[in-house]
């Protein structure tokens, strides 16, 4: 029969799910993670001194953080000072090496004897975090 007049065993009914708008919301919520997933990440504000010498590790390995305001974080927890010890004594039966953030801005003394409270809890190794120094066009490190 013609002219939009259907017979009673003809049902047409959405055969297909249209995906498009699924596509576009899934693109946009990949779009906005990627960009707020780096800012996501928190970190302990350490002004880093620069070298050209060392390497970048790919290791996770135990951080201790100075910063300016001489506030001591094992990798990104606060620790007291008063317990700083105590926690070294018993990561030093673990682990023998540790990492050490500094702020440039401190006085030498302090990261020496921040240096020589490691080595009294049993800590063998310590080792320098700092950043690489960019290279000019002509040669020269950048200060």
């Amino acid at each position: 029969m013609a002219g939009g007049i259907r017979q009673s065993g003809e049902h047409r009914g959405l055969a297909e799910i249209n995906v498009t708008p699924l596509v576009d919301v899934i693109l946009v919520l990949l779009i906005i993670f990627m960009v707020s997933a780096p800012m996501m990440q928190s970190g302990i504000d350490v002004n880093l001194p620069e070298t050209t010498a060392g390497a970048a590790l790919e290791e996770e390995r135990v951080v201790i953080t100075l910063t300016r305001d001489k506030k001591l974080y094992i990798n990104n927890d606060i620790i007291h000072p008063e317990l700083f010890m105590e926690r070294m004594t018993k990561l030093a039966a673990m682990k023998k090496e540790v990492f050490l953030k500094a702020d440039r801005s401190l006085p030498y003394g302090e990261v020496i004897g921040l240096i020589g409270r490691l080595k009294k809890a049993g800590i063998e190794n310590v080792a320098l975090v700092t950043l690489p120094v960019e290279e000019k066009e002509n040669g020269q490190s950048r200060h």
